[in-house]
């Protein structure tokens, strides 16, 4: 864990320059879930951060995505099937795979497979995907195993290789990637204080 006092010293600015208390216990949250997965490097670290502050919307709590899916594919009642990008209806469980959590997990197929990877329904029980612990599992869980999008913290962070903006690739293509390393290098620099 940083030092708290130039941690948030260093990373106050993002939120303009003032943080409310569930920010602060969101990033404690996220901070010893890392931990407790193992994770040392900072760079990897910081890059999950400023994911979460992204795709939260700041608030470092997890978050439905606004519009529940409206508009897109994953926001209907459809999964896999039929060929390559084609979707098929299903019925049961009469639910919708939206956006949810710290890094916005949607799709049928992929609530299914983080479901039991981790070992919990989140087929017949989406919302828990809102709750911090299993946020940050599909966070941690997807971002260093490439399940997101088939690549992984450990193609952008090696010895030899720091890419803030192509690590974007891992949740979302290139999107905002120039922003979201922006805000990797403050996290960054304030966890090496």
């Amino acid at each position: 864990m940083p030092d708290t006092k130039e941690f948030y010293a260093d990373i106050r600015p993002l939120f303009g320059g003032h943080l409310i208390q569930s920010q602060v216990d969101g990033i404690q949250a996220i901070l010893k879930a890392i931990a407790d997965a193992g994770i040392t490097d900072n760079r990897k670290i910081a890059y999950m951060l400023a994911t979460v502050f992204h795709e939260t919307g700041q608030t470092m709590q997890p978050v439905s995505e606004n519009g529940k899916g409206a508009g897109h594919d994953y926001g209907k009642k459809l999964k896999m099937g039929g060929g390559p990008g084609k979707r098929i209806p299903y019925t049961t469980p009469n639910e919708l795979y939206y956006g949810r959590g710290y890094v916005q997990l949607t799709w049928y197929e992929n609530y299914e497979s983080m479901g039991k990877l981790l070992n919990i329904d989140l087929l017949d029980n989406p919302d828990l995907a809102l709750q911090p612990s299993i946020a940050a599992a599909i966070m941690i869980k997807g971002m260093t195993g490439g399940l997101f999008t088939g690549v992984g913290l450990d193609k952008y962070f090696t010895d030899k290789r720091t890419d803030w903006v192509n690590a974007r690739k891992i949740i979302n293509g290139l999107d905002m990637a120039k922003t979201i390393a922006g805000y990797a290098k403050v996290f960054y620099k304030g966890l090496n204080e």
